[in-house]
């Protein structure tokens, strides 16, 4: 539990943005209107949220930090594990159940938080310890529990329903929730927004430290470390929005690399291509930002000329993005301006049309182009009631199908990969094949991939852009020249002086 002074609002000291607990009261009231309008909940009915679980890892004692369960999150805004929350439907009432630890947790934790203090810390109606939970809510008399269960479209795994000893004892209903707290998620509140654009202001700030940093010799874990440091240290943005990718080289084009089989921990060599998709996250929001750029500083014509055409393809998409869009078509416009920039390189030949007609984009660009973004990287509602997935290459893997509204906060992440068993099919194929000229291929074997990722709002009007790094290849290289000129030894060039014996040079 939390101890030493009370804060009604949320900040990591004077330095980093302040979260109001209005931005919870909000999201409840919001959840509630939506509710009430559905036409199937009866009056008296209390929502009831269960939320994350403290855990241990494996077998052992060890507690990795906890990170609130989303839904809960955006409903209560609460940092700790084990709790219950619940509100009233009709009057927006709000009751939060924190677990109620024996006394001696004090001796290792501090000094355990009262039902007041939870009270004053989360700006909640009501407090009652958990061991309460069932005799609370029976004095409410509901007329139903709604619960939450629901499938994830990105995951594919199901939300967490509460339960307690003695739910048995209330109507439930798990059906009409799910659908509208997801659908309340898609839609930023300003005080959300507020903090969406901090972690991407101090996300893209952090990318820029590691382009002035960078350089062959370094080791792609190291990058990764110089970007965690930033953020935390300058920000306070404890966690990352998900899993660092550092691909330099041939890694540039394993799009989710960085996991545990592949740790980041190629050292970087002299023309690899950068990869790095990397976003922090401050109080559960978070940002989704890659930067691509040449290990050494300097673009080859080769590499500018795969760098432009997803630039190319990032820009035109943002200026296409407004109300009333759609997603699938956005996904196309970039794979139409990859293409494009593709046969003027010489590598592809022919029709674009054609090439388009027969999928030939999604062997360069296998993935979607963004997704929603807020309290979760991949954020829900990307697939409501009414949609599906479109069964082709490439539009299979979009996590939206969405025309697009104001307030929904998504990345605009096109890319350009040359993936062997992705060229090796196509060239397999005989509807696609014809259109590469195996000759220049040849010379991109090897060359990784090209993202650039950014993060958009849609206004009434367009799209605010709320990453802020340097995008053109000549601010690129202004940068990293800049920061070239103040690097020092790197760590391991440091280890390798200490360990000499006394005596040798």
């Amino acid at each position: 539990m939390a101890s030493g002074k009370i804060q009604q609002n949320f900040s990591r000291g004077d330095h980093t943005h302040e979260v109001s607990m209005e931005l919870f009261r909000q999201n409840r009231q919001h959840l509630c209107d939506r509710l009430k309008a559905n036409g199937k909940i009866s009056k008296g009915a209390i929502v009831l949220l269960q939320g994350g679980i403290e855990d241990t890892r494996n077998d052992t004692d060890h507690e990795p930090l906890f990170r609130q369960e989303s839904y809960f999150h955006w409903t209560f805004g609460v940092e700790e594990p084990d709790f219950y929350g619940a509100i009233d439907v009709d009057s927006g009432k709000s009751i939060l159940f924190p677990p109620k630890l024996p006394s001696s947790y004090a001796v290792w934790m501090g000094r355990l938080l009262t039902e007041d203090d939870f009270k004053h810390l989360y700006g909640v109606d009501e407090v009652h310890f958990s061991d309460k939970i069932a005799e609370v809510l029976k004095s409410k008399n509901p007329s139903v529990l709604l619960t939450l269960h629901g499938l994830n479209t990105d995951s594919g795994k199901y939300s967490m329903e509460a339960v307690f000893e003695g739910i048995a004892n209330f109507t439930v209903n798990n059906e009409h929730l799910h659908p509208e707290i997801s659908e309340c998620r898609v839609f930023k509140s300003d005080l959300e927004l507020q903090a969406l654009r901090y972690a991407c202001k101090i996300s893209s700030d952090a990318h820029i430290e590691v382009m002035k940093n960078v350089r062959p010799g370094m080791y792609e874990y190291q990058a990764e470390s110089i970007f965690r440091h930033y953020c935390y240290f300058t920000g306070g943005l404890r966690m990352m929005g998900y899993t660092c990718i550092c691909g330099t080289g041939v890694n540039s084009s394993v799009l989710h690399y960085g996991h545990a089989g592949a740790p980041n921990s190629k050292k970087l060599e002299d023309g690899d291509m950068c990869l790095f998709d990397m976003g922090g996250e401050y109080y559960c929001y978070g940002s989704d930002i890659t930067c691509s750029f040449p290990a050494n500083g300097k673009f080859t014509a080769d590499q500018r000329a795969i760098y432009e055409a997803v630039l190319a393809a990032a820009e035109a998409v943002m200026k296409a993005i407004k109300p009333g869009v759609s997603w699938v078509d956005m996904h196309k416009l970039a794979e139409r301006q990859i293409l494009q920039h593709l046969v003027q390189l010489g590598l592809l030949q022919g029709s674009v049309d054609q090439m388009m007609d027969v999928r030939l984009g999604a062997v360069f660009l296998p993935h979607g182009l963004g997704h929603m973004l807020g309290i979760d990287t991949h954020d829900v509602g990307g697939y409501p009631e009414g949609t599906q997935r479109i069964n082709e290459p490439g539009l299979k893997s979009l996590r939206t199908v969405r025309t697009l509204e104001p307030r929904m906060v998504l990345t605009v992440e096109p890319g350009c990969y040359f993936v062997d068993p992705l060229l090796d099919s196509a060239l397999a194929n005989d509807q696609q094949r014809g259109f590469i000229v195996e000759s220049v291929l040849r010379r991109f074997r090897g060359f990784g991939g090209v993202r650039i990722e950014e993060d958009v709002l849609v206004t009434e009007t367009g799209m605010e852009l709320l990453s802020c790094v340097p995008r053109t290849v000549e601010e690129i290289e202004r940068v990293m020249a800049e920061g070239r000129a103040n690097h020092q030894p790197l760590p391991q060039e440091l280890a390798a002086q200490s360990c000499k014996p006394s005596g040798q040079n």
